[in-house]
């Protein structure tokens, strides 16, 4: 016979929640819902195209440009009538800042730089901006102890350096052509310089003719001896340093032959060579 032994039947314990289980629970259960649906919005908004921030335009004067071209790109980044940046140039109100030399005539002190148009801009702010960052870097110490070398002002350097800029191709010749102008000064001559003529009859070109050289202008410096009455546009800082540390050399004439190819030389037969060189450049690539 066989024998179970007998044990007591134990009863399944039941796990009972208190109030603050139950509690903590729901928060729970709630927080996880909550949760299912945030993660899935977060998603959504991430996936949402982000708004491009507006880019700032901005308004590039290259170096050498006259205050007529600054004008008619001030007009046009500003979306305004023709001529409106050229009235409010020298209205009083404008309050430029310029040299007292400069009669009120802003040529030569509309740096060449890129500027920022938020839309704010008006005519007068912007020309206020470039005359007073030529202010700052035409009265360094370093330009006006090389104009007093020279035994220059301050602005009659910017002159000098607003021929450089629109005669000299590159930083090289930039020191080459400043040499030339104060040779030339120096010895009472004339400068003959083209770009002069050009900045009278509001042209540019290579091209110059004799019936040029006798125009009634003080820009004529083929008439007119010294420097001409006002810069011919707004040089920048490379030809402004050249113009107070022009390169040593005893050069009195230079022609561009062909470019990249700018003579220079104090040999008045040689220089005519070198024009009668340009010229035959010049017919040769009329005729093609």
């Amino acid at each position: 016979m066989t024998h179970r032994s007998w044990q007591p039947e134990r009863r399944r314990r039941r796990t009972r929640l208190t109030r603050r289980g139950k509690l903590a629970l729901a928060l729970g259960v709630a927080l996880a819902v909550a949760a299912a649906i945030t993660i899935p919005l977060l998603l959504l908004d991430e996936d949402k195209p982000k708004p491009v921030p507006e880019k700032l335009k901005t308004l590039v004067i290259p170096e050498g440009w006259r205050a007529g071209q600054v004008y008619a790109a001030v007009d046009r980044s500003l979306g305004l009538p023709e001529g409106t940046t050229r009235t409010a140039a020298t209205a009083p109100a404008t309050a430029l800042k310029l040299p007292t030399a400069a009669g009120g005539n802003p040529e030569g002190y509309l740096f060449p730089a890129t500027y920022p148009v938020p839309p704010s801009s008006t005519p007068q702010s912007l020309l206020r901006y470039m005359v007073d960052t030529a202010g700052k870097r035409f009265d360094a110490d370093r330009i006006g102890a090389g104009a007093q070398r020279h035994g220059l002002s301050v602005h009659q350097t910017v002159i000098i350096a607003s021929i450089v800029q629109a005669e000299a191709d590159t930083a090289e010749d930039m020191g080459k052509v400043a040499r030339v102008v104060h040779n030339r000064l120096a010895r009472g001559m004339a400068l003959q310089m083209d770009s002069t003529l050009n900045y009278a009859l509001n042209r540019s070109t290579v091209d110059t003719t004799h019936e040029d050289t006798r125009i009634d202008s003080p820009y004529n410096t083929y008439e007119r001896t010294g420097l001409p009455p006002t810069p011919i546009g707004n040089p920048g800082e490379q030809a402004m340093t050249a113009s107070i540390e022009p390169a040593k050399g005893d050069w009195l004439y230079f022609v561009t032959v062909r470019p990249g190819d700018t003579r220079f030389t104090a040999d008045y037969a040689e220089h005519q060579a070198n024009v009668a060189e340009f010229n035959a450049n010049r017919r040769e690539a009329r005729a093609e």
